[in-house]
């Protein structure tokens, strides 16, 4: 799920890392029912590497890159019987005020490039492959604005992981290993009335956000109770470390059809951080103290997906390759948790696999951490 390799070759596909680029497309699809639309898109996912090699060889300086993410109803079609852990369809998130809804998504198409030609040319052939087997539930266009700012005004993205704690925030490890090295993805599209942000002082959208506008400073929350944009989308362990997970947010918008917004993208090894997250912000923490931003940002759509490492997503073509894939998967993990049992035997130390499986595990059934992070 890396994209190391810089200008010399494609991006490969499922590089959750890809650089940040100038244009994106958000492009969600439904699945047909019947038995040969399932078998297109098990052709077409598992070559993606070919297509993006297709068009991202015209400009290796375009960073053209492609992420797909499967949705719970069409992953159980494609691998019956076992599925990521976390997996789940997006709940409908209902606030006292504001409500995040659940909308269709089989498949998350998430495409960037530095060109946007090459965006479109993916996303044309793609559909072309896909053809009668999928519907587009949604197609948004995204573009840097400026310094990496929202069209609030506001930098985005600030609070992204780097370095080391980019794999540690992104990559699912031993605590699942079936699906050791992909990812959960959450998209949601939000849109903005500008008029009414507009009306608010500079100091007014700032507590709501939690950073100074003009060089992004973070400020601590200034009203008892109600927190900024920035504290309830920081999540944080028993420990009081931050769980960080990775936005690729970018803005959109038409302003002859009077449509201004932001397309969320997050990715994350735990998808109840996420989650997490996105009840804080429209249930409020405390309940009833939502995020004011939701005052001005309305939410759209809301999906979640998994992202398959590279070898699974194309083991995807074939039912008999993915099987032996993950059968094989299951003997490594039978002989490692051999080894790390009769390691322990003799006095040493546990597998470090099974003590993060574990920790993750307090985490999630006691319900103790709080918040997610910023950029929504």
């Amino acid at each position: 799920m890396s994209s190391e390799h810089g200008d010399r070759v494609p991006i490969d596909a499922q590089s959750v890392d890809a650089p940040l680029s100038r244009f994106a497309i958000f492009l969600v699809v439904t699945i047909a029912p019947d038995a040969d639309s399932l078998a297109t898109v098990r052709e077409t996912v598992s070559g993606i590497d070919d297509l993006v090699k297709t068009v991202g060889f015209r400009d290796l300086g375009g960073h053209l890159s492609c992420v797909v993410g499967i949705g719970r109803l069409l992953w159980d079609r494609l691998s019956p019987g076992i599925r990521p852990a976390e997996l789940e369809v997006f709940p409908t998130v209902r606030g006292d005020v504001h409500t995040a809804p659940s909308t269709p998504g089989d498949l998350l198409f998430h495409i960037r490039a530095d060109r946007v030609d090459l965006c479109f040319e993916l996303e044309r052939l793609l559909l072309d492959a896909l053809g009668s087997a999928a519907r587009v539930a949604d197609e948004t266009s995204g573009f840097r604005y400026f310094d990496v700012r929202d069209l609030l005004g506001f930098v985005d993205g600030t609070a992204n992981p780097i370095g080391g704690d980019l794999a540690d925030a992104t990559v699912i490890g031993d605590e699942d290993p079936h699906f050791a090295g992909g990812s959960y993805v959450v998209a949601q599209k939000y849109l903005h009335d500008l008029d009414r942000w507009a009306s608010l002082t500079v100091e007014e959208q700032e507590a709501v956000i939690g950073r100074r506008k003009s060089d992004n400073v973070e400020l601590d929350d200034s009203v008892e109770d109600q927190k900024a944009h920035k504290t309830l989308t920081t999540i944080t362990d028993d420990d009081g470390d931050e769980i960080d997970i990775l936005r690729d947010n970018m803005p959109f918008g038409r302003p002859g059809a009077g449509e201004f917004g932001t397309y969320f993208i997050g990715y994350s090894a735990r998808l109840w951080v996420t989650m997490r997250m996105i009840e804080n912000m429209f249930i409020g923490d405390p309940p009833g103290f939502y995020d004011k931003i939701l005052d001005v940002s309305t939410a759209a759509t809301g999906s979640t997906f998994f992202v398959p490492s590279n070898p699974v997503l194309q083991a995807l073509g074939d039912p008999d390759d993915l099987s032996e894939l993950l059968g094989a998967r299951d003997e490594a993990e039978g002989t490692a948790g051999a080894s790390a049992a009769q390691e322990a035997e003799r006095g040493g130390s546990l597998g470090i696999g099974s003590l993060r499986a574990a920790a993750l595990d307090d985490a999630s059934n006691d319900g103790s951490a709080a918040g997610g992070t910023e950029g929504t």
